[in-house]
C-alpha cells in the first residue's frame, strides 16, 4: 500500500522529475483583480451566485496564455480549491455548448475526472489536474466561439412551471424530446427537488440512447459527482446544461419519440425486459461461469441478444456483480483489440453506469441500467472482426525487475509493446496485489504527458473500477488499461513546459 518511491520512479521514467518543482502551484502574485465593470454580465446570459460569478468571469475573460497565472496568483492569496473547481464547472456550463456531448464539451465532462485525480494525488501535485482542466476549458471555449459562440441564456421565469407541476412537466418534455419545455421544467424542478430524486430521473434518460457513444450517461454521473464536491447551490445551470445535452439528436430531424431509430432500440427492447426480471434478483449468487458466458457473448452477440442474455442470467440467480465483472472485462477486451476513442468509451460508459447503479434506489432503474450496459457493449464493437486477442486468455509474464522498478518497466514497455506491458502487468499483480504503485505512477505520467481529456477520463475510470471487480477479473481489466494509458517515453505536454517556464 506504500506509494512508489520518488527516487526510483524518477530514475526510470523520462521527464517526470519536473513534477518535484511544481509545489503547490501558488506562483506569480501581484496581478490585478477583477473590476466591478468587468464583473457586470450581459442581461441575456445566465448569472451565477455573486460569490462565484467574478471568478467564473475571470476564467471566461482571461486569455488562455495568462489564465493559469491569474488563477495561481489568487490561489496564493487564499482562493480555495473548491472555489476554483466550482468556477471551472460553471464556466464550462455557460460557455461551451453541450452538443455534441463530447469533443469540445469534454472541458465539462473532464472536471470530475480531474477532481478525482487531485484527490488521489500527493499535496505537491494536487493543483496540477485542475490547472490542466482550466487550460482545457480555454481550448474548448475557443472552439465554441468558432462554432457559433453558444452561451447559456437566462430562463424566462414566466415559462417555469409551478413546483407541484415541475416533475410531471419535465418527464413529459424529456419523453417527447421537447427542448424548450424541458429547459423550463428543469428550472422549476431544480428549485424544489433534492439531489437523489433528480439523479434517479436523469439516470433514466442518460442511459436511454446510444447517441454520442455513451457520453450522455457519462455526463449524468460526472455532473452529479461534481455537484457533490462544489455544492448543490450550483445545481440549476448544471442541470439545464445536462437536460439540453440528453436531448441531443445527433443531427437527425426525426423526433426519436415518433421514430424507430437505431440508437433507441436497445432501450425500447429493455423496457419490457426489465419487467421480466425475477423478484429478489439483487441477492443472486456470484457465478464465474456466468461471467465467462457474458464475456464470450460480448465478442459476437448482437445488442438485442446481449440484453436477453442478461435477463436469462439474472433469472437464473446470478449476482449482478458477476455480470458487471463480465461487462468491465468485455470493455477491456474491446480496448485490447482496437485501442482508440470508441473502445475506451466502452470502459468509461460502464464506469458511469456502475456508479449510477450503486447510487440509485429504484429497483426498475437498476435493472434497466444492467440491461442497457450489456446491450451497448456490442455497439462499441460494431462490425469489427474478432482479432483473437482475448482478455481471459492473456498469459502473465513476470517483469525483469522487481518492486518499484517493475512498475517503471511496464510503463516503458507501453511505448513499444502494449501487449507485452499487459502481460507484465498481470505478472506484477500476482506478487503485488495492491495496484497503488501502478496507479500513482499512471497519474503522474498523465500529469506530465497527458494531452487530452480522455487521458484523465479513462485513467480515473479504470483506476476507480479496479476495486469494484472480483478477483481475478480485476487484474485482467487493469492489465487491459495499458492499451490506452500513457507510457513513460511519451513527450511531455505543453502545459508542463509552460509551468517550468513560469517557475523558472
Amino acid at each position: 500500500m506504500m506509494p512508489l518511491p520518488r527516487r526510483s520512479f524518477l530514475k526510470s521514467t523520462a521527464g517526470i522529475g519536473a513534477l518535484t518543482a511544481l509545489g503547490e502551484l501558488g506562483w506569480l502574485s501581484g496581478l490585478p483583480s477583477v473590476s466591478a465593470q468587468e464583473a457586470a454580465m450581459p442581461p441575456h446570459l445566465v448569472q451565477f451566485h455573486p460569490d462565484i460569478e467574478p471568478l467564473v468571469r475571470l476564467l471566461e475573460d482571461t486569455p488562455r496564455e495568462r489564465v493559469l497565472e491569474e488563477v495561481a496568483s489568487r490561489v496564493r492569496r487564499g482562493l480555495s480549491y473548491r472555489e476554483v473547481l466550482a468556477a471551472l464547472m460553471l464556466a464550462g456550463v455557460r460557455s461551451v455548448q453541450p452538443r455534441p456531448v463530447g469533443f469540445k464539451f469534454h472541458a465539462v465532462l473532464v472536471v470530475n475526472s480531474a477532481h478525482l485525480a487531485s484527490l488521489a494525488s500527493p499535496d505537491s501535485d494536487r493543483w496540477l489536474p485542475i490547472f490542466w482542466a482550466i487550460d482545457q476549458f480555454k481550448s474548448s471555449q475557443a472552439a465554441n466561439v468558432k462554432e457559433g459562440n453558444w452561451h447559456m441564456e437566462s430562463i424566462e421565469e414566466s415559462k417555469v412551471p409551478a413546483s407541484h407541476q415541475a416533475k410531471k412537466a419535465f418527464i413529459e418534455a424529456m419523453d417527447n424530446w421537447d427542448e424548450a419545455a424541458a429547459d423550463a421544467a428543469i428550472v422549476g424542478l431544480a428549485r424544489t427537488a433534492g439531489m437523489d430524486e433528480l439523479f434517479e430521473i436523469f439516470v433514466h434518460y442518460g442511459a436511454r440512447d446510444f447517441r454520442d457513444i455513451g457520453h450522455k450517461a457519462i455526463y449524468v454521473a460526472n455532473s452529479f459527482r461534481t455537484l457533490e464536491a462544489i455544492g448543490w447551490q450550483h445545481a440549476e445551470p448544471v442541470l439545464r446544461s445536462l437536460a439540453y445535452a440528453l436531448l441531443d439528436r445527433s443531427g437527425t430531424r426525426e423526433n426519436p419519440a415518433k421514430a424507430d431509430l437505431m440508437p433507441d432500440r436497445a432501450f425500447r427492447e429493455n423496457l419490457p425486459r426489465m419487467q421480466q426480471v425475477r423478484e429478489g434478483w439483487i441477492d443472486g449468487k456470484p457465478n464465474a461461469d456466468a461471467s465467462k458466458e457474458l464475456l464470450l457473448a460480448s465478442r459476437s452477440a448482437s445488442s438485442s441478444d446481449a440484453g436477453a442474455l442478461v435477463l436469462t442470467l439474472l433469472n437464473k440467480g446470478v449476482a449482478p456483480q458477476s455480470l458487471f465483472d463480465a461487462l468491465y472485462t468485455g470493455a477491456g477486451e474491446l480496448l485490447m483489440q482496437a485501442p482508440g476513442i470508441l473502445s475506451l468509451h466502452a470502459m468509461t460508459f460502464t464506469n458511469a453506469i456502475h456508479y449510477a447503479w450503486k447510487r440509485v434506489r429504484n429497483d426498475e432503474t437498476r435493472r434497466l441500467l444492467l440491461l442497457q450496459n450489456a446491450a451497448f457493449l456490442p455497439l462499441y464493437r460494431g462490425e469489427r472482426e474478432d482479432k483473437g486477442i482475448h482478455i481471459d486468455e492473456l498469459e502473465p509474464l513476470i517483469p525483469n525487475t522487481k518492486g518499484d522498478e517493475a512498475v517503471a518497466e511496464i510503463f516503458a514497455d507501453i511505448g513499444t509493446d502494449r501487449l507485452m506491458a499487459a502481460r507484465k502487468m498481470l505478472g506484477y499483480l500476482k506478487d503485488h496485489p495492491s495496484p497503488k504503485p501502478f496507479a500513482d505512477a499512471a497519474r503522474r505520467i498523465i500529469f506530465m504527458k497527458g494531452t487530452n481529456s480522455h487521458d484523465y477520463k479513462f485513467s480515473a475510470a479504470v483506476l476507480e473500477d479496479y476495486e469494484h471487480l472480483a478477483p481475478p477479473w480485476r487484474d485482467r481489466m487493469l492489465a487491459s488499461s495499458v492499451f490506452y494509458l500513457r507510457g513513460s517515453s511519451d513527450k511531455d505536454n505543453g502545459l508542463v513546459q509552460r509551468t517550468r517556464a513560469a517557475l523558472g
